[in-house]
């Protein structure tokens, strides 16, 4: 389901890297094997010198997941905490945004985003049908062009989930904004290393 990255479109001083909710509520037996590629892409960014963006959700008293849905995780600092594989990487963090609400595009995130301006961002985390996927249509509705990185993307409702938001990113971004590890990889170190 992956595509060739372009690499005439990226430009790692325009790139930033999302990393969606990878905190120690969402992870579990069917979202813990992504943790690896996770850190693999968060290390091989920063090393790049590109721009990593870290996201929190926060399920608040009466929000529109407890009230409509009755889902009450996500509320203790312990279930709130980045996994601690990411915490050698937060202090270099380009920001590190707290959320309430499934996108990325808070406020202060849209802020961020928009002031740096970044104009592609890469994308991976959990859940990728819920968190990741609106954050990439957020994206993408803003003008931004989202790349899904499939490999350090995971549900922690299972694989059936992750799949299902891929089939419904593909047609709704396109299947060429769906990438892996590597190929993003390569394109930003390559790239970055062609500019020095």
């Amino acid at each position: 389901m992956t595509t060739t990255w372009k690499a005439d479109w990226v430009d790692p001083r325009s790139t930033a890297l999302l990393v969606i909710d990878v905190q120690q509520g969402f992870v579990n037996r069917h979202s813990r094997s992504v943790l690896p590629a996770v850190v693999h892409l968060v290390e091989g960014w920063q090393a790049a010198g590109a721009p990593v963006v870290l996201s929190r959700f926060h399920n608040e008293p009466g929000s529109p997941y407890e009230t409509i849905t009755g889902w009450t995780r996500l509320r203790t600092p312990e279930e709130q905490a980045l996994v601690s594989e990411l915490a050698p990487y937060t202090s270099g963090a380009a920001a590190v945004i707290d959320k309430a609400q499934a996108s990325i595009f808070t406020p202060e995130g849209a802020g961020i985003i928009r002031d740096a301006g970044w104009t592609d961002l890469v994308l991976c985390g959990i859940d990728t049908d819920a968190c990741v996927y609106d954050s990439a249509m957020a994206a993408y509705q803003r003008g931004y062009r989202p790349w899904i990185v499939v490999d350090a993307c995971a549900s922690s409702g299972g694989s059936e989930y992750h799949n299902a938001a891929l089939l419904l990113a593909a047609r709704n971004l396109g299947a060429a904004q769906l990438v892996n590890t590597e190929t993003v990889l390569s394109q930003i170190t390559g790239r970055q290393g062609a500019q020095t």
